[in-house]
């Protein structure tokens, strides 16, 4: 459910379980119990904690599940009802609403944010803009700015936001630290890289820069375990 945290906890475990091997004997294999047995204790206590995501308004009085993006969240390159906002829906029991629109920016967005999210009962969106940004080559600094200011418009709407990242950039990702200070600071969700694994898998993707029907509900899979937890309160 939350793969980040548990990736974390396995990597503790796995250390606490080396320490617990390198000493096995007399007084000293004492020790390595006491320190397994407490570190122990502190992981599970870690996982525990870290389970209870703090997200902004997560008890709402919302309807719907929007996908607010660009060509990404359309589903451009795939039939009709394999975008993944499409399949996202034969999963939750809420209604899912595609506000997916190609070739937007975060600017073009923020346009169209009221019409087509904020007058459509949200309980939870799902921002994916920035790709269009970077090549338009907007400053990143006006895309955040638009970003923010799309993440804050929505939470004063009462709904949850999760932001989905597309990385974009040869050398670096140019959005995920900036993505990821809105999501902090706004207590917002935040997806990394959902093309992750049909970037550069032509058998995933519909032309240069589209995923197909199976690139999306890779998607689909991805933002489906960030947000079900609380799809269904």
């Amino acid at each position: 459910m939350f793969p980040v945290f548990l990736r974390a906890g396995q990597v503790f475990f796995k250390g606490l379980y080396g320490m617990f091997i390198t000493e096995t004997h007399g007084a000293k294999g004492m020790r390595s119990r006491k320190i397994f047995t407490g570190g122990l204790c502190f992981a599970l206590l870690f996982i525990m904690g870290c389970g209870k995501v703090n997200v902004a308004n997560r008890k709402n009085p919302g309807l719907n599940i929007i996908c607010f993006g660009d060509s990404i969240t359309e589903g451009t390159g795939a039939g009709a009802g394999e975008d993944y906002p499409a399949l996202l829906r034969g999963r939750v029991s809420r209604p899912v609403i595609n506000a997916g629109r190609s070739g937007d920016t975060s600017w073009d967005a923020l346009q169209r944010l009221e019409e087509d999210v904020l007058a459509q009962d949200p309980y939870l969106v799902v921002v994916e803009f920035g790709a269009n940004d970077f090549f338009k080559q907007v400053p990143r600094h006006k895309t955040f700015k638009n970003l923010d200011e799309i993440v804050s418009r929505i939470q004063a709407r009462g709904a949850m936001v999760v932001l989905a990242e597309v990385r974009v950039g040869l050398i670096r990702d140019e959005y995920y630290e900036g993505l990821r200070t809105i999501a902090e600071n706004r207590r917002a969700l935040l997806v990394p890289d959902i093309m992750r694994g049909i970037t550069l898998n032509a058998e995933l993707k519909s032309d240069g820069i589209h995923p197909n029907a199976q690139g999306y509900a890779l998607i689909a899979g991805k933002i489906y375990r960030h947000i079900a937890a609380f799809c269904d309160e």
